[in-house]
Formats: structure tokens, sequence, C-alpha cells
């Protein structure tokens, strides 16, 4: 890393018009690389996410910390005309919009993308929706439960005999933050080429859709339907969590041929990989609730960290299954930095993941946890548009910061 390296983002200013968790995430990975994320928030009640999550012994939310990381806190009243004009001055200045309101509310505000486009030809646009802003199903309320259903997350999620489950976290709204921080950079890029800002259309269903490997190309060359399947993925051998003697799980993968080989060699059992019912790829998957037990009643004979330290020396995939207190007492995330700790006002020094992807030249960085709520609303005002005392004090007299 580059001594005093400034961040990839650095002068970009961005304006996060998002609630909750989708459009947020999209501002937080922009603020954690370096642009000024400007966060409006409602007066009095601020975002939901100040208060969602497990909070700690005193009340204080902890999920707020995070997502809102780095970010400056404005309070606008977007119901006034008021606020609608000056968020049209901050567009003025902003070189990216994030919202993820419901389709049309930016255009009963007139803040549409081609009303703001029109003020500020540079601008892009950030749009997270549940489905999109195109098509019959636009204008319904999106909740990320429902659009990992229909994007085919949760339809393979869990065990046969049972109902559909989810994810222990909102993957499909930080799946769609992603695909928004994605293509905010690109959109970023044809700026540079061309002087010109778009509007990125990054739906919730979709980022979903877009992880879910070849499920539809098996199903429209096949007709397979792809069904769920527990802890492992059919026809992919050996592949699955493994008792041990301790009572815990054990993640074993070694579903190529030559790391089947190595686990039969550390299992005393090689010549498992010379049986025509293991030894190939086509073979195990074939054979896949069988090899499974065997290894299952080898594994139950030992630790769980002594097969992840067999399995690791013998070149094969192996690894616990982590808790976050696991993750903090881990030598690996700790030499890697995985885990960081951020000084917050409330909270004192307060671990949280940290920064990633890691850039060896420009890499991101934390400034700061999430901010109060209209913390920083006088100095965007001033700093952004302009504005004196007397214009502020006027806006503050009439609710609408």
């Amino acid at each position: 890393m580059s001594a005093g390296a400034r961040k990839p983002l650095e002068g970009i200013k961005v304006l996060e018009m998002g609630q909750l968790i989708a459009g947020p995430f999209c501002g937080q990975l922009l603020a954690d690389f370096g642009a000024e994320v400007v966060k409006v928030e409602p007066p009095k009640t601020g975002d939901a996410m100040r208060q969602w999550g497990r909070a700690d012994e005193e009340g204080r939310p902890l999920w707020w910390p995070v997502i809102a990381r780095g970010k400056k806190s404005l309070t606008l009243n977007l119901r006034e005309k008021a606020a609608q004009e000056v968020v049209r001055d901050l567009a003025r200045e902003a070189d990216i919009l994030v919202e993820n309101f419901r389709v049309g509310r930016m255009e009963e505000w007139g803040l549409g993308y081609d009303a703001l486009k029109a003020i500020n030809p540079r601008l892009i646009m950030v749009r997270v929706t549940g489905f999109g802003q195109t098509g019959p199903y636009r204008e319904r309320a999106g909740f990320a439960s429902v659009c990992e259903a229909m994007g085919g997350m949760r339809y393979i999620a869990g065990y046969p005999d049972r109902p559909p489950v989810r994810a222990g976290i909102s993957i499909g709204d930080t799946l769609a933050g992603q695909s928004g921080f994605q293509g905010a950079l690109l959109a970023l890029q044809h700026r540079n080429a061309t002087g010109q800002g778009q509007m990125v259309d990054a739906s919730i269903y979709e980022a979903v859709l877009s992880v879910m490997e070849a499920v539809v190309t098996e199903y429209d060359k096949g007709g397979h339907i792809r069904e769920r399947s527990g802890s492992f993925l059919p026809g992919i051998a050996p592949s699955n969590a493994y008792p041990t003697a301790d009572d815990q799980s054990v993640i074993i993968g070694a579903n190529q041929d030559s790391l089947f080989q190595r686990l039969c060699k550390v299992m005393g059992r090689p010549e498992l990989a010379a049986d025509e019912r293991y030894a190939t790829h086509r073979a195990r998957g074939r054979n896949q609730s069988e090899i499974d037990g065997i290894i299952g009643e080898w594994s139950s004979q030992h630790k769980a960290a002594e097969i992840v330290d067999m399995l690791s020396d013998a070149g094969v995939p192996a690894g616990l299954t982590y808790r976050a207190s696991d993750m903090l007492d881990d030598p690996h995330y700790q030499a890697r930095e995985s885990i960081t700790r951020v000084e917050d006002p409330e909270l004192g020094s307060t671990a949280m993941q940290n920064v990633f992807p890691k850039l060896s030249e420009s890499p991101g960085g934390i400034a700061h946890t999430g901010p109060k709520l209209g913390e920083h609303t006088d100095a965007i005002l001033k700093d952004w548009l302009g504005y004196d005392d007397t214009a502020i004090e006027r806006l503050r007299s009439a609710n609408v910061v």
C-alpha cells in the first residue's frame, strides 16, 4: 500500500436517499472507498435502521454504526416542496444519487431521473427496488424476503421434506446493494469517457437471480428443476457438513478427483479412490449418500479441529462453521484485519467487518461509525450549497430540516 494513498472514490459526492438496507448498503460501500456520502433522513425519526436489529444492554442499536459508517446525516422533510427544492440543489452538485423508495415516489416529488438529469446531465442515479423500474410488477412492494423467493433462492434453500428457509441475513437486500454499487462504478467509467450520467436500475429479484448459477439453463435444456437438498448439492460429492467427536460439524469439500484421493489417504481408506463407485466426479455424484456415510463414520471419531488440521496439511479444503466469536479469535482473520475496530462516541471501540475488497494501492477505510441524526445538516447546506445561517434557520423554522 502506498503511503498516503487516496481512496479510489475520493472527490465523488453521493446523495443517499435510501432507507432500510438495500440502498443504504450501496451507500456504505461507496463511503468505504472514499466517497462523500450524504444521507438524507426524515427529521425527528431518521432512517428506520437507527432502530432495527439487536441492541446493547443500554438499548443502543448495533446495526446502525455499521450500515451508516462513513456517512454524513442531513435531515429533510421530503414531503415539503422546500425540501424537494433543496434536493434539486444538492443534485446539481452530486455525482451519484442513490434511492430505494417505491417506484414512482421520486417522480411524485418532482425528483425523478428525467427531472434531475435536466439540471445535472452528469448525475448517476442508482435506483434500487424490489422488481425494477419497468414491467408489470414495478409498483409492487418488494421486500427482500419476497424477492429472494421470486429470484429462485428460497425454493432451493432448506431440506426436501420441509418448507423453504431463509438465510440468517437479508441476503437479497445486500446483493441488490452490491449490484447498485457495481452499477455506479460502471456508470462512473462511462461518464469518464462520455461526460454523461445515466440511471442504474437495480432490482432485488434480479440481484438474486444473477447468482443462481445454471438453474434456468438446466430447466431450459433438460427440464430439470433444482430442488432443496439440505447441506449438500446433488451430484457434488463429497461436499457436506460432517459430524465430529466433539459434537461439532466440519465442512469438507473434496469433490475433485485429486482431492478425493487425498481425503481417502488421510482417512486410511486409499482403496476408495480406485473403487469404480467413487473414482470419478460423476460416479461419486451417483453414490453421494454412500460416500457421505463413509466420511461421516470417519469424522465422528475425531475432533473438529483435528480434522481441519489433518485435511489442511493434506491439501483438502476443510473448515469449521464460524460464529462471530470464532471470527474474532481466528488468527487468519486477525492477520488480514478482516474485522476492524472503530471508535464510536456512545459504544466505544466497536468491532465490525472491515472494508472489502482489499486494494493494494488505493485501499478503502472507515472514517467513523454511523452519525447522529442531522449531525451534518448545517455543514452540508453550507459546504455544498453555500446557504448562510439565515437561510438554514428559515428552513428549520418551516420544519423543512
